[in-house]
């Protein structure tokens, strides 16, 4: 697939594996929105990318986790005259600890930003893909997504809500110009784990840019979904021998507070 002359929209691009889809992007030729909470770093990232690559970089701060964000910046976009043509919807954030201990309103902003608004995004971009028959989507899942996952219930579901939605809207895309894929990647090298319990980080961490590279692959082979790393695969195909409740049981184990203040929930964004 081609990104030469494309625009690409990159939700969560001020780190970890936001940054380094617009560092592949940029690379590939393609101009740039990128969008996050954090102003200083969106320009900092702007300016090399532009100078360095050749590249268009418009930047959008938001904070995707308040309330109908999503479609907020999609209408941002309209009223810029920036057309997308490639969506990567990798803004996202877990909560680890015992849910009866986990405020409500962090709740509800983990569900906005990880299911709402990429969403509201899908919705409002992808028609123009649709009508131009060209575009890519790439939706970050993880996991996660495979399984029931204790202390981390509300990510493990929303990430499950983000592996169906975008499978199935694969199914709905085969044939015309847009690919769709979800990207499922394991303990990954960014920020998500500084401010949690390492206890919530699972395996090997595989570097940002190796997780980007991979759904890059996927979309140009057309695939719905892609796990990078083969323990990841492996540990995302458990439900597959074993039955759903010996799964959450062994995931409980893994997974459980080492200690009081390792159980307290703490946000982790990604």
């Amino acid at each position: 697939m081609d990104f030469k002359r494309t625009r690409a929209l990159v939700t969560g691009a001020s780190s970890g594996i936001g940054e380094a889809f617009a560092r592949e992007l940029a690379g590939r030729g393609a101009d740039l929105v990128l969008a996050a909470r954090s102003a200083d770093k969106l320009q900092a990232l702007a300016k090399e990318l532009g100078g360095r690559c050749g590249v268009s970089v418009e930047v959008v701060v938001v904070d995707l986790s308040e309330p109908r964000a999503g479609t907020g910046l999609a209408a941002e976009l309209s009223s810029r005259g920036l057309e997308i043509d490639v969506l990567i919807n990798n803004a996202g954030f877990g909560l680890f600890g015992p849910l009866h201990e986990t405020e409500p309103e962090r709740i509800a902003e983990e569900v906005q930003l990880n299911v709402a608004a990429l969403t509201e995004l899908t919705c409002a971009l992808l028609p123009g893909m649709r009508a131009r028959d060209r575009g890519a989507i790439v939706n970050v899942a993880s996991t996660a997504a495979f399984q029931p996952v204790p202390y981390m219930s509300v990510y493990g579901a929303t990430k499950a809500y983000v592996l169906s939605f975008t499978e199935a809207l694969w199914a709905e895309t085969r044939g015309t110009g847009v690919r769709v894929t979800a990207l499922c990647p394991g303990a990954t090298e960014t920020a998500f784990f500084e401010v949690a319990s390492e206890h919530a980080s699972i395996g090997r961490r595989m570097p940002a840019d190796r997780v980007v590279k991979a759904a890059f692959r996927a979309l140009e082979r057309g695939r719905s979904t892609v796990i990078p790393g083969l323990g990841n695969r492996m540990l995302a195909s458990t439900p597959r021998v074993a039955t759903r409740q010996t799964v959450a049981r062994l995931a409980e184990r893994t997974m459980r507070p080492k200690s009081r203040s390792a159980g307290s929930p703490r946000p982790q964004r990604a």
